[in-house]
């Protein structure tokens, strides 16, 4: 996998997140067609860059307790 599509990836859960629309870790696995366990090593990634993020079994997605902004992305134009 390269480093944009990690990054777009973390992106899109990023969003999911913020819209409390990733559903269990499975259904997000298979929303993003990667397995549990890359959605795991992704949630930590967050974490591990400062997001205060936990499954909330009420809402049936992963959540921010906190602000957290991510914005990483690249810029193709000259």
């Amino acid at each position: 996998m390269s480093f944009i599509q990690q990054v777009n990836r973390l992106n899109r859960i990023d969003l999911l997140i913020r819209r409390k629309a990733t559903g269990s870790p499975k259904e997000l696995a298979n929303l993003l067609e990667v397995s549990p366990r890359t959605i795991t090593n992704s949630i930590n990634i967050l974490r591990d860059l400062g997001a205060d993020i936990y499954f909330c079994h009420s809402s049936k997605s992963y959540v921010y307790s906190a602000r957290f902004s991510f914005k990483l992305g690249y810029d193709s134009t000259n």
